[in-house]
């Protein structure tokens, strides 16, 4: 099959190196424009850019799909269906109308569950047990459009964002491949919209921990759902501290937000009576150490309340 394919970021990378493996006619990939990265803001591309060169397929990186250029090149490429995985932008109507079997995107939720950015971390931080990946016709909402195929999967329960990330990237690629396989025999399904949530994109400030209104269940998965960015965290004495593993430490009768325990290790009491131990953090300026750790050169008083500002 000729296909363009969307993507951007690592997540998408899986995708375009099977899509290739199963031996489609990957016309041309489009991504997002080359940004620049770290202190030195060197200019880099993506990923999914040098997977594609690395391989000789066109790239093509435009600003906007809505100035018409993007469409008249699709329409040049006539492709049989357009691949989205992480692309980053919206397509208009008129480049979803383009290709034979339409546009199919691949959502890392359980569509009508988690549209928009952050499926992964949300999926996580709303404790769910099971999520996955959709294959979507799209439309022109977001993550609206029709189910052609779906795959489950367990969420373990120290699994962390990063670590899904990883697992929903592979899971994406094959339920792609399958999807474009059997599409002609696919008969799309609507999304009940009753059961629909949305998961924004992630900001910093959505990671602070508040001890006080959440339960240790609460907090244990926002740690692993903000792991390893934004990275969940608190403040002591107006210095950030983030929170890389935690575990939940059974019940307890302290107020919430109380520090319980602080020789060594650091349990913090949470709402309705549970309790939390933090088991490794990093002290702002510091790098990752466990809570011992930290304790050894910055103590906490028992019965210090941490609230959150």
């Amino acid at each position: 099959m000729k296909l363009v394919f969307m993507g951007t970021p690592d997540y998408a990378v899986n995708t375009l190196e099977a899509l290739i493996a199963a031996g489609h006619n990957v016309a041309a990939v489009f991504a997002q424009p080359d940004k620049p990265v770290g202190r030195k803001h060197i200019i880099t591309p993506p990923p999914v850019k040098v997977c594609a060169q690395s391989h000789g397929i066109a790239v093509y990186q435009p600003n906007t799909l809505r100035d018409g250029e993007a469409e008249r090149l699709l329409r040049e490429i006539a492709p049989d269906a357009i691949v989205v995985v992480a692309y980053g932008k919206i397509l208009p109507k008129e480049i979803l109308e383009i290709p034979k079997y339409g546009c199919v995107n691949g959502h890392a939720s359980l569509l009508p569950k988690y549209r928009g950015s952050a499926p992964i971390q949300q999926a996580i931080i709303s404790g769910e047990t099971v999520t996955g990946v959709t294959a979507q016709l799209m439309d022109e909402g977001i993550d609206t459009g029709d189910i052609l195929k779906t795959a489950e999967t367990k969420i373990g329960e120290e699994e962390t964002a990063e670590e899904l990330f990883e697992r929903l990237s592979g899971i994406t690629a094959e339920l792609l491949v399958n999807t474009l396989e059997d599409i002609e025999n696919i008969t799309p399904q609507k999304q009940d919209e009753e059961k629909a949530s949305y998961a924004p994109i992630i900001k910093k400030e959505m990671a602070q921990l508040d001890f006080i209104n959440k339960t240790a269940t609460e907090i244990h998965n926002a740690v692993r759902g903000y792991y390893s960015w934004p990275c969940a965290y608190f403040f002591l004495e107006n210095k950030r501290v983030k929170v890389i593993k935690a575990a939940k430490a059974g019940n307890t009768d302290a107020r919430a937000g109380t520090v319980i325990k602080s020789d060594d290790s650091l349990v913090i009491a949470c709402k309705d009576g549970t309790a939390v131990e933090l088991v490794t953090v990093q002290p702002e300026g510091s790098k990752p150490m466990t809570a011992k750790q930290m304790l050894c050169g910055r103590p906490i008083a028992q019965g210090t309340v941490i609230g959150c500002e």
